[in-house]
């Protein structure tokens, strides 16, 4: 998502909305909206009568793209609302035949860098993880309620944390002895098993925690399911991702839907009539270049697919 020394700054704002390549009177869908730097851009490109419908799963993010999208009033509408319902919110909102449809993945440095999101370990905070502070699962709830297998099972898969056991045996002691309800209390778990390398020593582990708390790839593969439905045939889906499990999930969808046959390999003729419904706009990933880096160290990990639809609705 959004990231940077300005909090509000998009990553791959320039390569997004060429690929996207908004048009007047166009319907575009910013599935998470952040603070509308992306969905600005979109609605600028698509001027005058272009029309764009955001959504977020985090109140805070909404309130303060209501006032950046506000110079184009009934142009945009903003929803709150978790990605993994865009084709539901896009139909009622009348935006079920989309010429674009954007999926900036991960979390915001906004969210980031508010402590008591409990997102991050370089401030001692409560450890919370929720896009959505509105409910759901907490973080320090998983750290308390798992048993050490489950807690090294979820490090490993979602952290992909080659020291995901030493880590969860040393949850589990610490926890003996207190509760782990801070930022602070867990990263001083984690960094004591895992040596500090290129990153901190509980990066993995945070990242791991906040994947759960929010089922992001859960939300993520209904998400472009949804968001690929309520495309037109020929809009565009683009997706930035900043992590290889993110894009992992991306690159495959895209790949299983630009097939023409899923006949099995054997098959002599094809017999299932299948037809490709994406065809790839990027065939290798986007990522940001030297100048952006420069000035956005945040943005290094971020990969950028895009892919147009084929043919009639999915459903």
């Amino acid at each position: 998502m959004e990231a940077g020394p300005d909090p509000h700054a998009p990553v791959l704002l320039h390569e997004t909305v060429e690929l996207l390549a908004p048009r007047p009177g166009g319907r575009y869908v910013d599935c998470t909206v952040g603070a509308g730097g992306h969905a600005r851009a979109i609605l600028e490109a698509s001027g005058p009568d272009g029309r764009l419908l955001g959504l977020d799963a985090d109140a805070s993010a909404l309130t303060l793209a209501r006032e950046r999208l506000a110079p184009f009033g009934g142009r945009v509408e903003l929803v709150h609302a978790n990605f993994r319902d865009v084709a539901a919110v896009a139909r009622s909102r009348g935006f079920d035949a989309a010429d674009g449809v954007l999926l900036d993945l991960g979390v915001s440095s906004m969210q980031l860098d508010t402590a008591e999101r409990g997102f991050s370990f370089r401030a001692d905070a409560p450890l919370d993880m929720r896009l959505d502070p509105s409910g759901g699962t907490t973080a320090a709830e998983l750290v308390a309620s798992l048993d050490e297998r489950e807690l090294a099972d979820l490090i490993h898969r979602y952290g992909e944390e080659p020291r995901a056991r030493a880590v969860a045996r040393a949850i589990v002691a610490a926890r003996r002895r207190a509760h782990i309800e801070t930022t602070g209390q867990l990263a001083a778990v984690a960094s004591r098993v895992v040596p500090r390398g290129r990153i901190h020593g509980a990066t993995r582990t945070f990242q791991a925690l906040r994947i759960a708390v929010n089922d992001e790839l859960g939300a993520l593969r209904q998400a472009l399911l949804g968001a690929h439905d309520v495309l037109s045939d020929g809009g565009r889906l683009a997706v930035i991702s900043f992590h290889s499990l993110e894009d992992r999930i991306v690159k495959q969808y895209f790949a299983a839907q630009a097939r023409p046959c899923a006949c099995p390999p054997r098959t002599p003729i094809c017999v299932c009539g299948r037809q490709p419904r994406l065809a790839p706009i990027t065939r290798k990933p986007v990522t940001p270049g030297p100048d952006e880096l420069r000035t956005n160290p945040r943005a290094r990990s971020a990969k950028l697919r895009v892919a147009a639809r084929l043919g009639p609705p999915l459903s």
